[in-house]
Order: structure tokens, then C-alpha cells, then sequence
């Protein structure tokens, strides 16, 4: 239990360190978006206009006291209002991140169901013909881009063959089917990658945990080889696959820019780019929040997992 408190503080340390360095880089950004905004015409803003919004927006204040209020307001879950669309972005948020969730969540099961599997069974046969197939396409898939995949699918699946819709976005509640069908090219375009890489981490996670003395004592005692694979070398192989595909999937959170841009997916790194193109500081801001914070959430888990894994991590 003081581990895990421990593991927790430390998460919400980093969470601090993390609004901080955001707010600071935005601050020092050449550009004022007010005068983005105001002077969107090509025309000078009018300076009493200019001085209402400054102060509407907090950004006449002391550096220090945007930076209390920034606190202030995310510890009561307020990310702001969206300087262009007068928005709450914390309900753009909430309308977008579901989404983005969703198609990484499904591409990271996809990626598991593939690569843990393949992996242990290319360790265990190590240089026959399953590994050594596995491993060319799979580093052929590593190798090449996203967006080139998507591409590749959208082409072969959706043009030619005509199984798929090409892209889109249509609502669970409204279509099901519809929505499953636009979600399996995506989501697939980003399983190949990150399946590629969970494959080689379990290969070679277990190529080095079947040369350990428990392993070649259980093997002495007689203990059945499906036994054996299950609970002594898969179980130990697990945890570095853990700590890198945790990693993987939390920088694909705001990674997906290609995914949703080839697949007209609306999800949050289209917000993003669309707050960087506009300055909108405040929706920059609440994306990269929130996608931090789901990260740092991410890796407490896995910290959790990990110790399940391997009970000596939480002494």
C-alpha cells in the first residue's frame, strides 16, 4: 500500500511538472493570439478591443497569476474556453476523445491478440520456419509508415475490393455496423506497426527467459511443458512487453494524426492540429493536458501490472 501511495504522488508530481512546462513553452511562443484573432481580416485591430479580450482572457495579468489560475482551474476540471470557436474545450474534449480512444484501444487489442502469440511461438521454435517468416513481415511492417498502410488498405480494401467504406465516421448509437466497418481499417493500420513491435519484444523476451535456472529446473522435475511455457517463461517474458507496449500506446494517443487525417477519423489529434494552426492557445493546452495525463495514467498502471507481475518491484 506505500508503494502504491508512493507510485500515485509521484504520478501527480509529474502531472505538475508537465502543466508546468506546457504553460511556460506556450507562454514564450512568438504570437499573440488576440492579435491572431482580432486581425484575422488583414486589418489592425482596434486597441480598445484588443485590451477587452486581453483582460477577458486573463492575459493582461502577471505571469504568475495566469499560472495560479491555470492550477486553480484544472484542479476543478475547467480547461477554458476555446479563443475561435467560444467554446468549453472541455466538452470538445469529452466529444472527440471517445473516438480517438476508441480506434487506439481497439488497434492496441488487435496488436496484442498478433503479437504476443506469434512472438512465443517464434521463441520457442527459435530458427524455424514460423520465426523466421514472422520475423521478415514483421519488421517489413515496422518498417513502413502509417500512413502508408493506410493508404495501402484504403486502396486494396475499400477501392478495389470494395469490403469497406474508404473513411468516415459514423456514431455507435446511430449505425452499429456502419461504425464497426469504419473502424476496422483504421484501427488495423495501427495495429500492424505496434503489432510488429510487441512481436519482437515477446520473442525476445523469451528467447532470454529460456535459458534461466528455474526454467531448466522445472524441466528436470518433469513439470509438463505447456506448464512450464504458461507460468514460468511466459509470465517473466510478459513484463518488458508490458513496460513497451504501455509506452507505445500512450504516445499513440496523440500519434494518430496520420490514422485520423488518411481515414477522415475526428478524433482528438485533428483537434490539435486545428488549435496549432489557429493558435488557440487554450485549445493546444487542454489537448496536450489531457493526453499527458492519460499517459502518466497509463504508466501507473503499468507499474501496478508490473508488480503483480513481479512481486519484488513493489520492495
Amino acid at each position: 500500500m506505500v508503494w502504491l501511495i508512493r507510485r500515485i504522488a509521484l504520478s501527480i508530481l509529474m502531472l505538475w511538472l508537465v502543466v508546468t512546462v506546457i504553460f511556460l513553452s506556450l507562454y514564450i511562443m512568438p504570437g499573440d493570439p488576440v492579435m491572431l484573432l482580432l486581425g484575422a481580416d488583414g486589418f489592425a485591430p482596434d486597441p480598445a478591443a484588443v485590451a477587452a479580450l486581453r483582460a477577458e482572457l486573463g492575459l493582461d495579468q502577471p505571469i504568475y497569476v495566469q499560472y495560479l489560475r491555470k492550477l486553480w482551474s484544472l484542479l476543478h476540471f475547467d480547461l477554458g474556453i476555446s479563443i475561435v470557436g467560444d467554446t468549453p474545450v472541455i466538452q470538445d474534449i469529452a466529444r472527440r476523445l471517445p473516438r480517438t480512444l476508441e480506434l487506439v484501444g481497439v488497434g492496441a487489442l488487435l496488436s496484442l491478440i498478433i503479437g504476443i502469440p506469434a512472438g512465443v511461438r517464434a521463441g520457442l521454435k527459435r530458427g524455424g520456419g514460423f520465426d523466421r517468416i514472422a520475423s521478415a513481415v514483421t519488421g517489413f511492417a515496422q518498417a513502413v509508415p502509417v500512413f502508408v498502410i493506410g493508404t495501402i488498405l484504403v486502396l486494396v480494401l475499400a477501392q478495389n475490393l470494395r469490403l469497406v467504406p474508404a473513411g468516415g465516421y459514423v456514431d455507435f448509437a446511430v449505425d452499429p455496423a456502419r461504425h464497426i466497418l469504419l473502424l476496422l481499417m483504421p484501427s488495423t493500420a495501427i495495429a500492424v506497426g505496434l503489432s510488429a513491435i510487441v512481436f519482437r519484444i515477446t520473442r525476445a523476451s523469451v528467447l532470454d527467459v529460456m535459458p534461466q535456472d528455474y526454467v531448466r529446473t522445472a524441466r528436470a522435475k518433469g513439470v509438463p511443458t505447456a506448464r512450464i511455457n504458461s507460468h514460468h517463461i511466459l509470465r517473466n517474458a510478459l513484463m518488458p512487453v508490458v513496460t513497451v507496449f504501455a509506452l507505445h500506446v500512450g504516445t499513440l494517443l496523440s500519434g494518430t494524426v496520420l490514422v485520423e487525417f488518411v481515414f477522415n477519423w475526428p478524433g482528438l489529434s485533428g483537434m490539435l492540429i486545428s488549435g496549432v494552426i489557429s493558435r488557440d492557445y487554450t485549445v493546444v493546452t487542454g489537448v496536450l493536458t489531457v493526453t499527458s495525463a492519460i499517459f502518466i495514467l497509463i504508466n501507473l498502471l503499468v507499474d501496478i501490472v508490473y508488480s503483480v507481475l513481479d512481486p519484488r518491484v513493489r520492495r
